[in-house]
């Protein structure tokens, strides 16, 4: 059994060696080029030239059609080059703040802007509330030492995959006039409801859906954090009699508080980037 045991490891050892084989020559080859770099430029400037890639990208796809984008608000026109358009300075940047009451979209010239400004706003307010809060919420539940704890963390996690076109495609469905909602509605006495009409409906179902969509993501992270707190701080807190929302209030919500920042940080992020959809 040994000697079988012996040329098991041996043939291991050998697929090992060649598929490694393969990337130790791209690497000795990706060396020579890198060498030069450092020789030439010096290795205290060998980080700029590993963020260049990152930062040519980013410069040409991000910082130069901002400053486009800003070139073209200075001018009036649809001509597609700059020296073809009229230049007009801040007027239109006037127009878009001229409103009798900023706190009234109505009141405003550019009306469109400032509601989709404002609704952005509301959406804001609840989804990251709401979705900090649930993502929270669940994390603790799912922490606990409850049946299935794999399955409900699987299916809360799911929606995350779907791409924001089947996410559309399944809520449409579900709120549709003749979708499964009103179905529902229908039959136990009640009336259909337009929910795609409503405005305050619409807004209502635009955070759930976000919610819905995101929640899993977020609830991952807060239960990365639950899991590297240290159960000893548990088991002292549990000898000493402090009762349960004090635990949570000393220990779990001091040592997660990094975790639950960087959940509102991505949501807050998430949210303005709504923008767009809510207009």
């Amino acid at each position: 059994m040994s000697y079988i045991k012996t040329d098991r490891v041996g043939v291991i050892d050998s697929i090992s060696a060649l598929a490694a084989w393969p990337v130790g020559i791209f690497f000795k080859l990706l060396d020579y080029p890198l060498s030069a770099i450092q020789r030439l430029v010096g290795i205290h400037r060998m980080p700029w030239i590993f963020l260049l890639p990152n930062l040519t990208f980013f410069g040409i796809f991000v910082v130069i059609p901002l400053f486009i984008n800003f070139a073209f608000s200075l001018t009036g026109g649809t001509e597609l080059f700059l020296n073809n358009r009229v230049y007009t300075g801040t007027k239109q940047y006037g127009f878009l703040l001229e409103c009798e009451t900023f706190g009234d979209p109505i009141t405003c010239r550019e009306d469109r802007f400032w509601k989709g400004l404002y609704n952005t706003a509301i959406f804001i307010v609840f989804q990251v509330t709401f979705l900090v809060l649930f993502s929270l919420i669940t994390a603790l539940i799912l922490n606990r030492k409850i049946r299935a704890r794999g399955f409900f963390r699987a299916v809360f996690f799911f929606p995350v995959l779907l791409s924001p076109v089947v996410v559309a495609l399944i809520w449409k469905w579900v709120l549709l006039r003749d979708g499964i909602l009103n179905a529902f509605l229908v039959s136990i006495g009640m009336d259909k409801i337009l929910f795609f009409v409503s405005p305050e409906w619409s807004m209502f179902w635009a955070v759930f859906v976000s919610i819905w969509a995101h929640m899993g993501f977020y609830m991952l992270i807060l239960l990365a954090g639950l899991q590297a707190i240290q159960p000893d701080l548990y088991e002292a807190a549990e000898m000493d009699g402090t009762s349960k929302e004090r635990v949570f209030w000393r220990i779990t919500l001091p040592l997660l508080w990094p975790n639950l920042l960087v959940v509102v940080v991505l949501a807050l992020i998430k949210g303005v980037q709504i923008f767009d959809e809510v207009f």
